[in-house]
């Protein structure tokens, strides 16, 4: 999309509200409003704002930053039209004052990422499969964990709220220019999920941030609080965000896919399995980001627990869907929805390229139920097992070579000070199980 074309949407859909979008280091979306006076002003990057206010960016000193929008980013905002007057976003990169990218900025690791990835003759595409919860809010519109929906995975038609609200999603989404493939109710009661087509990595990890705003903005009009937390409810299924990612050849050929190869897959294919199953350990403070997270990363409830592969078997971390040609492609299924999309998808591809670039041999394919296995049986396939907490996957995030060279200096360390202070908040809070357990028998 061109400058002007956006231009005439505007004057044509009498958009008189712009958002301005980006993502800081830990995923969240920021956005700077701004009335039509000054669009022109916004579409020629001149808007800046004070990076020393966004967690992770600048420092006080430094702290004046541009916004450089991405013009294929534009998109009218249904939900948002009052009385014919319309709103729309664009997402942005952010700039230095001095005009360079600034390091610190989330879709710039990434682009940086798929730079590499060109120059050894790929490109990459992605799809997400972000699951979320629909809760009741109290009666002062505070988020619980109460759902009056009784479904279960591929329910036909709950009698529940959590059904229309869906529903409006996806035809949100669509009106937004998304093509939603399929959308179910999940396994646990008020859990749910919306597909929708792949892309190239920028655009997913474009699409997976505003995919979570929407569900947020549209749960909200049905008196539901919408959450991606990792595991909200004890001793049910957490949710999980499944990326399928493949590498694709320059002249628009998919690299994984072999017809004569071994399940029909590349020895590029085999050697990204490699690569990714070497640093899986290693990104998981980026793809499962929160102390919540390592709590749904436990035997019992169909998420990845051991570092396997397999092309039939969803107890493994990275599964090989059965699709061919086209559609040949690698599940990496840890990642859960609250990770940076754009850091999530860097790390990945990363560690993906250094099997390719390092030819990498994958361990042999585990193709039974490895949480059926016994401690000697998976010690003997030489399967490792995933972090257990958010301590232990910075401890590994720290000594993984990718993981600095992938952020960059300035959102490794950051990152690394972040999630530090959240585990040592966790770690001294007293908790309800604590006082529970504790409290009356010492």
């Amino acid at each position: 999309m061109t400058r002007d074309e956006i231009l005439t949407i505007i004057e044509k859909q009498n958009i008189n509200f712009f958002r301005l979008q980006f993502v800081d280091i830990n995923g969240f979306q920021k956005n700077v409003a701004i009335p039509r006076s000054q669009i022109q002003k916004a579409l020629d990057g001149e808007m800046m704002f004070d990076g020393s206010s966004i967690d992770g960016f600048a420092r006080i000193q430094e702290s004046d930053m541009y916004l450089k929008p991405d013009y294929d980013t534009f998109c009218i905002l249904p939900w948002r039209n009052k009385d014919g007057i319309a709103a729309a976003r664009i997402i942005c990169d952010v700039y230095k004052s001095d005009g360079t990218p600034f390091e610190g900025c989330p879709r710039g690791v990434l682009k940086k990422a798929l730079a590499k990835a060109k120059d050894m003759g790929f490109t990459m595409n992605v799809g997400t499969e972000a699951e979320f919860f629909l809760f009741n809010t109290d009666e002062k519109g505070l988020p619980t964990t109460q759902t009056n929906d009784t479904a279960g995975y591929f329910s036909l038609d709950p009698d529940d709220e959590g059904t229309n609200c869906r529903r409006e999603i996806i035809e949100t989404l669509e009106q937004m220019g998304f093509e939603i493939e399929a959308s179910h109710h999940e396994v646990a009661e008020g859990q749910h999920e919306v597909n929708f087509k792949y892309a190239d990595a920028l655009t997913c990890a474009d699409n997976t941030v505003t995919f979570k705003w929407v569900v947020k903005a549209i749960a909200k009009k049905y008196g539901l609080h919408a959450t991606f937390m990792p595991k909200p409810i004890f001793g049910i299924n957490g949710s999980g965000m499944h990326t399928n990612q493949s590498l694709f050849n320059l002249d628009g050929s998919n690299a994984f896919y072999d017809k004569t190869g071994k399940l029909e897959l590349s020895e590029v294919a085999y050697q990204y399995i490699a690569g990714i199953a070497k640093n899986a350990r290693g990104f998981a403070a980026i793809t499962n980001p929160l102390v919540n997270s390592y709590k749904r990363l436990v035997p019992g409830y169909e998420a990845p627990v051991y570092v396997a592969w397999s092309a039939s078997n969803r107890s493994a971390l990275i599964r090989i869907p059965a699709s061919r040609g086209l559609g040949t492609r690698v599940e990496v299924r840890c990642p859960d929805p609250t990770c940076n999309p754009y850091l999530a998808f860097a790390m990945m591809l990363n560690s993906g390229l250094e099997g390719v670039a390092q030819k990498l041999t994958p361990p042999k394919s585990v193709d039974v139920n490895i949480f059926a296995m016994t401690a000697a049986e998976k010690e003997e396939a030489g399967i490792a097992s995933m972090p257990a907490s958010l301590k232990e996957a910075m401890e590994e995030l720290k000594a993984n070579p990718i993981a600095k060279e992938t952020l960059g200096p300035h959102v490794f360390e950051k990152y690394c000070i972040t999630k530090e202070i959240e585990w040592d908040r966790f770690r001294i809070t007293v908790t309800d199980w604590e006082l529970e357990n504790y409290l009356k028998i010492y």
